[in-house]
């Protein structure tokens, strides 16, 4: 049944951190990654507003990147000891993810964390409330009904999801994302981008989900590249924008450019590819798999209309777009092809049968317009390693 949830409520707006003095509870779970939300004062501004709110308070820090399944179990054992009521994660997508997944276990520690889906998410909130703070521009996990960790022991991640997992509320105040590097900048906001563009063709989509894809992707045309130049006012557009785009794909879904991306991250020998980035390489190829559906053809080409891409029928329109998207990923210092990210090729040959086949596990395969096997998954990465247009 088709379905649409969000959070109880969104503050947005400058010094909407202030929100977190109006909580009630007793025990406040902190979860951070590095050492970049101490050191902006992020995370002393948010313990104070806590304990003028009365809370006692615990730090769990240290999230990886690719958040992996011994710091979620690690994580949840600490709530367990702490009797956590709120959990808080500040930060990007990682430590709100692995929360997320902490959370799982924390309220059901019998549960098989490789094996949570919407299916199957055990019931939450029995012992905790959940509240995020993104300090990046473009996951939308703070708003979002999924948890991507990191099986270490394989190199690949997967999804933890349902509509349970929906934080309680998100606070978007653009002073946290004020000192996000530039190249942060552009991977994150090129991901919400993706986001809003698979999430307008994927099979789920509604005219709910297309009105904030619509609008969330015409916002990052227009305000990445001053975000990227440190422009507080489009930084601030960007953090409204990558947030529409998350509630979009929540209930939505996404597409192969996402289930390539969960499954390429961590598999090469010379250091993990960002999320981000890999879908910024991988988004126009998609577009163009997917436009041979007549019908995800339309939609691209309603989107390159409003966003501004060139073109008059929907073929030129949908490559009016594949341009648009390419000129903005090049502005931001974007590779065009994994070969020019610099994947060796003799090992992008050991590996790209097992990517596809990988790839094909994800649960994103099944809301792509376009039908996909390995065999085609396996062809459309060999023209992303080359850069070469797709054509079939």
């Amino acid at each position: 049944m088709p379905r649409i949830t969000v959070p109880r409520d969104v503050y947005f707006g400058r010094g909407s951190m202030d929100a977190l003095k109006t909580l009630e509870g007793k025990k406040a779970f902190i979860v951070i990654g590095g050492g970049s939300v101490k050191k902006s004062g992020l995370l002393g501004k948010a313990e104070g507003y806590l304990k003028e709110a009365g809370f006692e308070t615990y730090l769990f820090e240290g999230v990886e990147n690719d958040p992996s399944v011994e710091t979620v179990r690690k994580g949840a054992a600490a709530m367990e000891a702490f009797g956590a009521d709120w959990i808080i994660p500040i930060g990007g997508g990682s430590p709100i993810d692995a929360a997320k997944s902490m959370w799982v276990l924390y309220e059901h520690p019998d549960a098989d964390i490789f094996d949570i889906n919407p299916f199957n998410m055990p019931p939450l909130r029995g012992k905790a409330r959940f509240l995020a703070i993104p300090t990046t521009s473009g996951t939308g996990s703070e708003v979002t009904n999924a948890s991507v960790i990191c099986d270490y022991s394989t190199g690949i991640k997967f999804g933890v999801a349902g509509f349970d997992i929906i934080p309680d509320i998100a606070i978007l105040d653009p002073d946290a994302t004020d000192t996000m590097p530039q190249k942060l900048t552009a991977h994150t906001g090129l991901d919400a981008l993706t986001h809003a563009t698979e999430s307008f063709v994927a099979k789920f989509a509604s005219p709910f989900t297309d009105a904030q894809s619509f609008y969330a992707a015409k916002m990052v045309f227009d305000c990445l590249p001053a975000a990227y130049g440190g422009d507080p006012g489009a930084r601030e557009a960007m953090h409204y924008a990558q947030c529409l785009a998350g509630m979009a794909f929540s209930s939505s879904m996404l597409g192969i450019s996402h289930a390539m991306a969960h499954k390429t991250g961590g598999m090469f020998d010379g250091g993990h590819i960002p999320h981000g980035l890999a879908n910024a390489i991988y988004l126009p190829y998609v577009i163009q798999y997917n436009a041979k559906d007549p019908g995800a053809k339309a939609k691209y080409a309603a989107l390159a209309k409003y966003v501004g891409a060139q073109g008059q029928t929907d073929d030129e329109l949908v490559a009016g777009f594949v341009e648009k998207v390419r000129a903005l990923a090049a502005s931001l210092g974007i590779p065009k092809s994994l070969k020019e990210y610099g994947i060796p090729e003799a090992e992008w040959e050991a590996k790209v049968a097992d990517i596809a086949a990988n790839a094909m596990t994800d649960s994103l395969v099944i809301s792509n317009p376009r039908d996909i096997d390995a065999s085609g998954m396996e062809k459309v990465l060999r023209y992303i390693y080359e850069g070469k247009d797709i054509d079939f």
